[in-house]
C-alpha cells in the first residue's frame, strides 16, 4: 500500500469503527478455535500493528510485514519488532511451526494468492488453523480497492474452493460487514459515477463512528451465535490443516 494509507491506519486503528469491530469480531472466533496458552501464533501482512496486542492474549505471537515503514511505525508505536519478509517466496519462519496463521486483510493484495495460500499451509502445523479476512463483492470495486492496491475482491465460493484446492478444510464462512452494504455500496457507486478520488478510510465524525460500531458490534452477536451472513462487504473464513497432512 501507498505510504499515506500506513499512516492514516497507524494514526486511526486504535478507534476507527472498521478496525475496533473487526478487532472484536476477531477475538470473537479466535476464543472459538481453543488454542492452546502456549500457541504459536503468526501475523502476516501485519501492517502497523493494530492486531498484535490482540492476538498476543492468545498466544505467543510473531509478525511478517513487507513494508519498511509500516515496521517503522509498529517498532515506534509499539516497541515490537517485525520481521521482514512477504508471499508467497519470502517467509522466514520454518514448516510447521505455527499453531494458527492470522491473515487479516492480506491476501486480496498479493497477485499470487494460490501460492500464498500453499505457503501458509506450509507454515502450519498438522491440525493447526488459519484466518483470514477478505474484502467481498467484486461489485463494490472502487478508488478504495485501487488506493489500497488490491489485485481482487472475493465471493464466498471462490475463496471456500481456493482454500480446498491448496490443501485446507474450511471450517466456517462467513460474510460481514453486511448491515452497512446497502450504504456502502450506494457510496461507491456515487463516487464512481461523479468520479471521485476522496478515500473511504477518513475517519468520520465521533457521533457517526459510534454509530458504525454499533452497527458491526451487532453482527459480532450474530456470529457468535453461529450464524453465517449470505452477504456483507468482507468475508471471514477459518480454515484447518489436516492432522495427517504434512
Amino acid at each position: 500500500m501507498d505510504a499515506d494509507v500506513y499512516l492514516r491506519m497507524a494514526a486511526q486503528e486504535e478507534h476507527h469503527w472498521w478496525f475496533v469491530g473487526r478487532r472484536q469480531i476477531i477475538a470473537q472466533q479466535l476464543q472459538h478455535l481453543q488454542l492452546a496458552p502456549n500457541a504459536t501464533i503468526l501475523e502476516v501482512g501485519a501492517g502497523t500493528g493494530g492486531n498484535l496486542a490482540l492476538l498476543s492474549r492468545f498466544g505467543k505471537v510473531q509478525a511478517l510485514e513487507p513494508d519498511a515503514g509500516a515496521r517503522e511505525l509498529v517498532a515506534r508505536n509499539r516497541g515490537v519488532t517485525v520481521t521482514p519478509g512477504s508471499l508467497p517466496h519470502d517467509v522466514p519462519f520454518a514448516e510447521g511451526s505455527q499453531d494458527l496463521v492470522v491473515a487479516l486483510d492480506v491476501l486480496e493484495h498479493i497477485p499470487d494468492d494460490d501460492e500464498s495460500l500453499r505457503q501458509l499451509h506450509r507454515l502450519l502445523r498438522p491440525g493447526g488453523q488459519l484466518l483470514l479476512t477478505v474484502p467481498a463483492c467484486a461489485q463494490l470495486w472502487s478508488e478504495h480497492d485501487e488506493q489500497h492496491h488490491h489485485q481482487r475482491r472475493y465471493s464466498a465460493g471462490e475463496l471456500k474452493q481456493l482454500l480446498q484446492a491448496t490443501g485446507f478444510e474450511v471450517t466456517r464462512c462467513s460474510h460481514f460487514n453486511t448491515l452497512l452494504f446497502p450504504l456502502i455500496f450506494c457510496v461507491r457507486m456515487l463516487k464512481r459515477l461523479l468520479g471521485s478520488r476522496a478515500p473511504d478510510d477518513r475517519m468520520p465524525a465521533p457521533w457517526l463512528n459510534r454509530l458504525l460500531l454499533g452497527v458491526l458490534l451487532l453482527e459480532k452477536r450474530l456470529l457468535g451465535l453461529g450464524l453465517n451472513l449470505p452477504f456483507g462487504v468482507s468475508i471471514l473464513l477459518v480454515a484447518r490443516k489436516e492432522a495427517s497432512a504434512k
